[in-house]
């Protein structure tokens, strides 16, 4: 056993699935925490959360003074509990506004994907979900747009997640921790108008109630500010848990993956807002010491990387980089807790919707993490990669050498969706705020436009699953576009950006006549605007969805069997390979003379791209001396 000084976290070199700490009464001088000796937490490293992306843009760093935040939800994988495959939402539901009576109470509902287990026998309620405790409801809740977590209410409050490894990752528990970060970004949107406001809420709801399940960040934002906040359990009594909460500078763009991205917490910053116990806490559990100067959040209570370098700073390194060229920032570092990459840059250019949307449609084009780059990007330039055992971020990165594995991109294949929200000051809340919404990856989807004011979803955003097959939900057309562009990527990508132009492009121009009438009706009745907002989020988003299935039938019947399949002239063209993939794939030694056995002891036979005549007879001869070495 080691004293509560000394606690580690350790990496089992077979890859396994847990990361335990334990504890000893020796050293402990504070009776208050005696009870620590029990406390042993199970860290749950296959998580069906594979890597959000999220960012935030202040209303001086965009276009127009819009606030803009984006959160991709890449979260459909294993996970190590019973090895079961669970699934992740691509479903969507709006939750009204609604009057409580007094006295009632909130239910707070386990969220399976936190991959930590409930130690209580949990109690069952409609949709085979299950509450883990009870909260006092409010009075009045308003009206908001959830999928796995929170999106934006209507009040134009948004947030974003993504999931981060903590040091310690606690099991929820009745009466002691009952929250994680889903359950609290929606009870923000239910009970908040400003991101100040939700930040203070969620504080206080994990001070109270205890936090569960890994660590996470939520962005919370409003038409005026952009905060972060991030969170872990892991506190010597077991309740409780521990946040730090960090003002985005106005003018600025902050970006996270994975990762904590909260570094010095300064007492005297009135831009920063955290628990109270975590300077003495941090020093309790040996994971800071005032001597080494501020503490460093990140690196006190955060666990690094998922699985391999870059697996998160690399994400974080390419948005900076896109908004802030003239930054400099560099694609390599030290380690998984540099301080090459600020908090938030100053963008060259500000940012509007479009901008946004190309963010999180980004394979590291051009960059030395380019994943359409040959050899591995095939000869179309897929960008998509099939996971090997150190792609996915089933551990914790340590110093173990690993056999290498794939950059993870910003759109990834295991997306379920991505937003892009945008909010505004000087509109009415029901029209300033936007939820621009795709299925599936960013790079082949289509956003369409969800205001904060709508009353109801389109039917095809409320079902949704990864297990069924239906063209009729909002997932399964972008999904199936995404799986047919991996056969001939390069081929199939102008078509569907020029979709993508097309459908997001028509959707922007319309917008301002499309709110131009809403505001009139909103001056005279606001459920009459409310609900020309649903009628044109339905019908906008439906038309998507039909453009997608056209767009699917399209590209399977243009490059079925690896042609080019001109439907207006009835004509098909051979594609073919590169050149360049010729000379790398043994092609030059395939049947081109009857002599194989000579031809393959040619030592690199180049690929030549003509054809010669040889009329001394020797075939041979003449490619060992004009097309090897």
């Amino acid at each position: 056993m080691v004293t509560i000084s000394q606690i580690k976290y350790s990496y089992n070199q077979q890859v396994t699935s847990k990361i335990t700490y334990a504890c000893s009464m020796k050293s402990i001088h504070m009776a208050k925490i005696r009870k620590v000796i029990a406390f042993c937490l199970l860290l749950a490293l296959v998580s069906p959360v594979l890597g959000c992306t999220i960012f935030g843009v202040t209303k001086s760093a965009s276009a127009d003074g819009s606030v803009i935040i984006g959160h991709t939800n890449d979260g459909f994988g294993p996970s190590n509990i019973g090895g079961t495959i669970k699934e992740d939402e691509v479903s969507f539901k709006y939750i009204p506004a609604q009057n409580h009576m007094p006295g009632s109470k909130r239910p707070v509902v386990f969220d399976h994907t936190s991959d930590v287990e409930f130690e209580d026998e949990p109690s069952p309620i409609a949709g085979n979900e299950a509450v883990i405790g009870y909260i006092d409801q409010i009075n009045h809740t308003y009206g908001y747009l959830t999928g796995a977590y929170g999106i934006i209410n209507e009040h134009q409050l948004m947030s974003a997640e993504c999931t981060n490894f903590a040091k310690a990752s606690p099991n929820a528990k009745r009466g002691k921790r009952i929250f994680f970060s889903s359950e609290l970004s929606n009870i923000a949107l239910e009970r908040c108008k400003t991101a100040r406001e939700a930040i203070n809420l969620t504080g206080e709801l994990i001070d109270k109630y205890g936090y569960y399940g890994y660590g996470e960040t939520l962005i919370f934002a409003d038409p005026n500010e952009v905060w972060v906040m991030e969170m872990c359990g892991g506190t010597p009594s077991g309740t409780g848990g521990y946040w730090a909460a960090q003002k985005v500078p106005d003018g600025e763009v902050f970006a996270a993956a994975n990762q904590f991205r909260i570094r010095e917490i300064d007492p005297k910053n009135p831009g920063q807002i955290y628990s109270k116990n975590l300077h003495h806490d941090a020093q309790v559990l040996g994971w800071w010491n005032s001597s080494e100067g501020p503490l460093d959040w990140a690196k006190a209570f955060g666990g690094g990387e998922y699985s391999h370098p870059y697996y998160c700073l690399s994400r974080v390194w390419r948005i900076l980089d896109r908004v802030s060229p003239s930054s400099n920032l560099s694609p390599f570092v030290e380690g998984p807790f540099t301080k090459e990459y600020p908090f938030s840059v100053a963008p060259d250019k500000p940012i509007n919707t479009t901008t946004a949307f190309g963010l999180f449609r980004d394979h590291y084009e051009g960059t030395v993490y380019d994943l359409t780059a040959p050899p591995a990007g095939g000869p179309f330039g897929n960008p998509y990669r099939y996971w090997g055992p150190f792609d996915t971020h089933d551990q914790i990165y340590s110093d173990e050498l690993r056999p290498g594995a794939w950059a993870r991109p910003i759109s990834t294949d295991p997306c379920g969706y991505s937003y892009v929200a945008t909010a505004r000051s000087w509109l009415p809340d029901a029209i300033g705020g936007i939820c621009w919404l795709g299925l599936s990856s960013p790079s082949e989807s289509c956003y369409a436009p969800f205001y904060a004011g709508i009353t109801k979803l389109p039917q095809p955003y409320e079902d949704g699953s990864h297990w069924d097959l239906d063209m009729n939900t909002a997932f399964w057309p972008f999904e199936m576009v995404q799986n047919w562009a991996r056969l001939m990527y390069c081929e199939m990508i102008p078509v569907i950006k020029a979709e993508q132009e097309s459908l997001e492009g028509a959707a922007l121009s319309r917008q301002p006549d499309i709110e131009h009438k809403a505001a009139e009706l909103y001056r005279k009745n606001e459920t009459e605007a409310r609900a020309y907002l649903t009628e044109y989020t339905n019908s906008t988003s439906r038309k998507n969805l039909d453009c997608w299935k056209s767009l699917f039938e399209r590209l399977v019947v243009t490059y079925r069997n690896g042609q080019y399949n001109d439907i207006q002239k009835k004509e098909i063209q051979n594609i073919g390979y590169p050149e360049w993939w010729l000379k790398n794939s043994s092609y030059q030694y395939g049947p081109r003379v009857y002599d194989l056995e000579s031809l393959h002891e040619i030592p690199d036979v180049k690929y030549a791209g003509k054809t010669a005549n040889v009329t001394s007879g020797d075939v041979i001869g003449y490619i060992r001396e004009h097309q090897s070495g």
